[in-house]
C-alpha cells in the first residue's frame, strides 16, 4: 500500500498547547506541543483488513473512540511540531501495514560447519591447556 504525508492530512486534526521544556519564557507564552488525532475508520486509504491489523498493532496509540493520537513536543515551533507528528504517524502506519516475507529455512553451509567444529576444537584445547595437571599418589 503506498500512501503519503499528504494523503493521510484529509483525516488528522491537531490540537495545541503549551509545551513544558526548553524555550525560556517563550514556553509559557506560545502553544507549541501538538496533538495529531488520526480518524482510521474514516480513512479511505486503507481496506478492512489493513485497518485490522493497524488496530491490533497500534493498540497503545488508540483512543477510546478509535483514534490514534501522536504527540510531538520536541521543537520550539508548533508548525515544526506538527510535521514531526505527521512523520511520527506516516513511519507507524507504514511499519503497522508492512508484512514481513516469511523466512526460508535454510542449512549451514559445509564450511561454516568446518569453522564452528573448528573454533570448539580451539575452545577445548584452550581448556585443557588451563588445567592443572593432577596426580594420583
Amino acid at each position: 500500500m503506498d500512501f503519503s504525508k499528504e494523503d493521510l492530512q484529509a483525516n488528522v486534526s491537531f490540537k495545541t498547547s503549551r509545551s513544558g521544556g526548553k524555550g525560556g519564557q517563550n514556553v509559557n507564552k506560545v502553544s507549541s506541543k501538538a496533538e495529531l488525532n488520526y480518524d482510521l475508520e474514516r480513512s479511505p486509504l486503507f481496506n478492512e483488513v489493513q485497518k485490522e491489523r493497524i488496530r491490533e498493532k497500534l493498540a497503545g496509540r488508540l483512543t477510546s473512540e478509535g483514534l490514534i493520537q501522536v504527540i510531538s513536543e520536541e521543537e520550539r515551533s508548533q508548525y515544526m511540531n506538527k510535521e514531526r507528528c505527521l512523520i511520527k504517524l506516516f513511519l507507524l502506519l507504514k511499519n503497522a501495514t508492512h508484512i514481513a516475507r516469511p523466512r526460508k529455512a535454510t542449512r549451514p553451509s559445509k564450511t561454516s560447519r568446518e569453522k564452528r567444529l573448528q573454533n570448539k576444537q580451539q575452545q577445548a584445547i584452550k581448556k585443557l591447556n588451563r588445567r592443572k595437571d593432577s596426580f594420583d599418589f
